[in-house]
């Protein structure tokens, strides 16, 4: 029986990539359901909905790599700032924008760097029993 593994930081990456192109790109597609009275675009609901989904996978992610692999404090330091503009760009709407994009890049960041850590280790690990 094989054991399933989930790699933690490409689900957190393909989850700020689906948050990015929800805000850049359903706008221009969807901004003629309005006509029919559906409002989806700027749903709080949603977009709330998106931002714990991100807190809570990255939060595991890059808590499991800091905890059991390398215990490096860059991936959580970027994705706390990142989560952080996630969470102001709900605050202050006018000027989303100048959050999401920052925000995307640090969370995707914050996992790359985990997910390179995680990687790293596990080839030092490998050297120091192989010896």
């Amino acid at each position: 029986m094989s054991l399933v593994r989930i790699n933690w930081d490409i689900i957190g990456v393909v989850t700020s990539i689906a948050c990015a192109i929800h805000c850049a790109v359903l706008p221009i597609v969807l901004s003629s359901l309005s006509l029919f009275g559906i409002e989806i675009i700027h749903n709080d609901f949603f977009e709330f909905g998106m931002i714990v989904l991100a807190f809570l996978i990255g939060t595991y992610s890059l808590y499991h790599g800091w905890k059991k692999h390398h215990q490096n404090k860059t991936p959580i330091i970027l994705f706390s700032v990142g989560i952080s503009f996630l969470f102001i760009k709900q605050l202050i709407p006018d000027y989303h924008i100048w959050f999401l994009i920052p925000a995307v890049i640090l969370i995707i960041t914050a996992h790359y760097y985990n997910f390179r850590f995680c990687k790293v280790n596990k080839g030092n690990q490998k050297k120091f029993h192989q010896s």
